[in-house]
């Protein structure tokens, strides 16, 4: 019976790949074409597409395809990277998104404590860890905040220093 059982995952499972692809695709789609602000209504546009999703799924699809959330005249809403208008450097990206998520920077040893507004210190976490700077060992994000793991207590007290400078510019 294991074999069989083995046999079936085997076969069964392009198709299901197959189906969270053309689920992406979709999703995709709509972040394109629709400005959708929360998951449930993603998941409700992907129902009438005749997805049967959930917003748990609607979540995992969101961070495989690096859909972030953005802010733009007023309004909070998901968008994909190819979409989003780049900047002319990795810091004046970096820049501009310091002072629309983050809130507070303050040194705590080696580290640097990021305080952003509920569920937004994911997004300012990806987008450091994306920008692959010498200065950062890494992040762990929580909802509203974030820690930046520096090489030395002097690494974190410049970061600080620096990106306390950005807020609200």
């Amino acid at each position: 019976m294991v074999p069989f059982a083995s046999l079936c995952k085997l076969v069964h499972k392009p198709r299901m790949t197959d189906a969270r692809l053309k689920r992406q695709r979709a999703l995709a789609d709509l972040l394109r074409r629709r400005r959708l602000t929360r998951q449930d209504e993603l998941a409700a546009a992907l129902r009438d597409l005749g997805f049967d999703v959930t917003q748990a799924t609607v979540s995992r699809d969101l961070d495989q395809l690096g859909a972030v959330k953005i802010r733009r005249g007023g309004e909070t809403r998901y968008a994909l990277p190819d979409d989003l208008a780049p900047a002319s450097t990795p810091e004046a990206r970096l820049r501009s998104l310091f002072s629309e998520w983050v809130r507070e920077v303050v040194p705590a040893a080696s580290l640097v404590v990021l305080k952003t507004p509920p569920g937004s210190a994911h997004l300012v976490g990806v987008a450091l860890d994306s920008a692959a700077l010498d200065a950062v060992a890494g992040t762990i994000s929580g909802d509203d905040t974030l820690f930046v793991a520096t090489a030395s207590d002097e690494a974190a007290r410049a970061l600080a220093r620096l990106w306390g400078g950005w807020l609200g510019t």
